[in-house]
């Protein structure tokens, strides 16, 4: 009988050990409900700072004038660069623009790809409007690189010419055509700070 009873008391501490062994793969619900909670918190965070981002963002071209747009991971400022007729030289005015928004890029997306979008006013040929386009997307690229500190594999040129569809006010040149003659740049990839 002491026989039966120790058989049957390894086995009840047996099944308990099988039990045990089985449980080790569950998690507790309160370990459970700690990890939602700090993942809720961890994307509240990164939520807060890409709010902050963008409101400096703001602040900083609010003064100029500048429109900020976020299309779908990519940060479109309007307005960044002017130019006057058949020129491709950038005006003191703008430069300071450039130097806060180079700031913001080093400051928070230290691996950002950028691409400096030139036109022009619809006065001139299509391909000489092509040409000045791109020199005015490239002087403001070249300004980024060697006084904003952008490494220069980040920033990239285009010139988009005289096209209708891009231009501010339409057919407009001379003083009235400034707001066409203009260096807009996108951020086509934000990097992570």
């Amino acid at each position: 009988m002491a026989s039966t009873s120790s058989r049957i008391g390894r086995g009840v501490v047996g099944l308990f050990v099988v039990a045990l062994c089985g449980c080790t793969g569950y998690v507790k619900k309160s370990d459970f409900d700690a990890a939602i909670a700090e993942l809720r918190s961890n994307d509240q965070k990164q939520q807060q700072e890409i709010d902050a981002i963008t409101q400096e963002m703001h602040q900083k071209f609010a003064q100029y004038d500048t429109q900020i747009t976020a299309m779908q991971g990519r940060i479109n400022v309007d307005t960044i660069a002017h130019f006057d007729t058949n020129q491709t030289t950038l005006r003191d005015e703008d430069k300071q623009r450039l130097d806060d928004f180079a700031k913001v890029m080093r400051d928070h997306h230290a691996a950002a790809v950028v691409t400096a979008e030139g036109f022009a006013d619809p006065s001139g040929s299509a391909a000489y409007n092509q040409r000045l386009a791109l020199k005015r997307a490239q002087a403001v690229r070249d300004y980024l690189v060697q006084n904003g500190g952008l490494n220069a594999d980040q920033v990239r040129a285009v010139g988009y010419g005289k096209v209708k569809n891009r231009q501010v006010v339409k057919g407009a040149t001379g003083d009235q055509g400034m707001p066409n003659r203009r260096v807009s740049l996108v951020t086509d990839f934000a990097g992570s700070s």
